[in-house]
Parts: structure tokens; sequence; C-alpha cells
């Protein structure tokens, strides 16, 4: 009988900060770092889910718009002031609405929420938590761009696309600037993953769906847990050598040409 492996302990005595925390790959995200021994804070707009999630993992649950400068600098201040320090930040938090869509029919209003929330709060947290880091002497900071980051689409989410394609720049450069500081900056790549903003987005466009899992060379979407994976080797000591990346977790999707019948 094949034994499922235990989870290691990779992340005990640290403390990490999760934004978008309540559902998707955030939540379970959450989950594995308190697996691994960390204390975890988790934010997000949704204060139901959000409380859940804190008392299931033993985190904290700070109530965050992570397009408010304010808000997120306290995010980061209240963690330090709670726990002495912030070892890992989680920056997830991102939007995909059905009416971000091709060039020619998004519109700028739209165009500009989702440019808020996938790019902007990515900027406002690694502004935030980055001189804490310094002061520490350590750090890592994980930020959620996409595959489509690397790739484009006939399908195209044209502000999510460029949201993405900004944080993998933007982490690339932060990475290199405080590499000699002890603080790792990556950039996640995650394929489509089985989470409520996919199902919801694809529960309302069927054919699009089946459209994009053809060219999944697995097969299928991922699960948020193994994303959550990437993200606990990415927060650990096991990743030391790993900055400035583009760490692709997407069941080869950007390097297929074609895939299995």
């Amino acid at each position: 009988m094949t034994q499922t492996p235990a989870t290691p302990r990779r992340l005990v005595g640290r403390t990490a900060v999760i934004t978008g925390a309540a559902s998707g790959i955030g939540l379970a995200t959450a989950r594995r770092f308190a697996a691994e021994g960390a204390t975890v804070v988790l934010a997000d707009v949704d204060a139901e889910r959000g409380e859940a999630a804190a008392a299931e993992t033993g985190g904290r649950y700070v109530h965050a718009d992570v397009t408010d400068a304010e808000q997120v600098e306290a995010l980061f201040r209240t963690t330090v002031d709670a726990y002495g320090a912030v070892d890992v930040a989680f920056n997830n938090a991102g939007i995909s609405p059905p009416d971000d869509d091709s060039i020619l029919t998004t519109e700028l209003d739209v165009w500009r929420r989702v440019q808020e929330v996938n790019l902007t709060s990515v900027y406002l947290c690694c502004k935030a938590v980055i001189p804490h880091m310094r002061r520490q002497g350590r750090g890592s900071v994980i930020n959620t761009a996409s595959f489509v980051a690397v790739m484009g689409a006939a399908t195209s989410q044209i502000s999510y696309t460029a949201s993405k394609g900004g944080v993998l720049a933007m982490s690339r450069e932060l990475g290199v600037q405080f590499a000699r500081e002890g603080i790792r900056v990556n950039a996640l790549c995650p394929g489509p993953v089985n989470t409520p903003l996919l199902k919801e987005l694809f529960a309302k466009d069927p054919e699009r769906a089946a459209r994009r899992l053809v060219h999944v060379p697995t097969g299928r979407f991922a699960e948020p847990e193994e994303i959550a994976a990437a993200v606990a080797f990415l927060a650990s000591d096991d990743a030391s050598f790993v900055n400035a990346a583009e760490f692709l977790v997407d069941g080869g999707i950007s390097g297929a040409y074609v895939t299995p019948l």
C-alpha cells in the first residue's frame, strides 16, 4: 500500500502573510503553511471566510483591501507588532472578471480595476513588506503571476494578462535589487487552477473552458493544493538559491507545441 508522504516542517518559527487568503490558492497555501509550522496572517476583504480560514489554520485574520496603501501598510505593521517579524509574504490577491476580454471589447474601467487589484496591489505589498525584511536581514516574497505572463492567448483576458506580465517583471527586478540583503523575490506562475474563480469564469463559458483544457499536456487543471506546495517550497530554505525566478507550475502548458491525443 502506498503511503502519503508526511508534510515537511520547513516553516516552524516563521511568520507568513497571505493576501487573498480566504479562498482558492490563498486558502490552500494558508493550510499548507500552517501544516509546515508557520504562523499565518490571512488578509482578505471577505471577513466571514477570512475569519473561518484563520480559525481553521490557527492564524490571524486581518481585513485588508490590497488596493489601499494605508490598509496594506497596516497589514504588515500589525503582523510585525504581533509576531516580531514577517518572514514570508505571499502576495496572491487577484481578480479575473468575465468582462475582461479582448482588447476590442474590454472597457477602460475594467482594465483599470484589474490592474489595481492584480498589479498595483503587489507593488503596494512589496513596498510595505520589504523595509521590514531589510531590517530583519531576511525574507521570502512570492508574487502570484501566471503562465499567461509568458504566453499569448487568442481567448484573451487582456488586462489580466498584462497585469501578470507586470508582476513577473517587477518580481524579477526586486529579486535582483534586494538579493544581497537576504531577501528573495520570486514570481509564481500557475497554470489554470481548479478554484472558485476559474469555475465561475468557465461555468459561464464551457466552450472557452474546453478550448483551454485541450492545451494542458496533463489533461487537467491544477488543484489549489498543488500550487500551495510550490509556494511552500519557495517560502522555505529549500529554495534558498531560487531568486528572481519565473517559477512555472503549469502542467507543461507553457512548454507545449501540441498535446497528447
